[in-house]
Parts: C-alpha cells; structure tokens; sequence
C-alpha cells in the first residue's frame, strides 16, 4: 500500500485512532535514530562538577556583567 492510498483512509479515523498512528509511528521513527540507548546500560556523561576552568570562565564573565551594569 502507497502513502497515497493510506491518507483517505488515515483521514476517516476517529481522533483517537490517529493520535495512536502518530505515537506510533513516533516510536518507529525514534527507533530508526542512531545512536541507540539499551536499557539498562550506563553511559558516561560530561559535567561541569570540578571542572576549575568552567567556573573560572563562568566567574570572568559574571564579574564583565557586573562591571558592564555598573558602568
């Protein structure tokens, strides 16, 4: 079946029926998406938490805003 002879037949259903069509065509799309998360696994994520130089610039620029409100 052609995407065309789906849209009369997606245009006849009740609204419900096509919020189910798009949550799952929603979750096939999202499948297709690289890269994939397993449940279950771990993965590692950057944060800022001890990170010297992203608080140094974080400081620089807060202190050029104060300077800049001040002036």
């Amino acid at each position: 079946m052609t995407v065309a002879e789906l849209f009369p037949t997606l245009r006849n259903l009740p609204r419900a029926d096509k919020l189910k069509v798009m949550q799952f065509l929603i979750a096939e799309l999202a499948k297709e998406e690289e890269p994939t998360l397993q449940q279950g696994a771990t993965y590692s994520l950057w944060s800022p938490l001890n990170s010297h130089e992203a608080a140094h610039k974080l400081a620089q620029l807060l202190e050029s805003e104060q300077s800049q409100q001040n002036a």
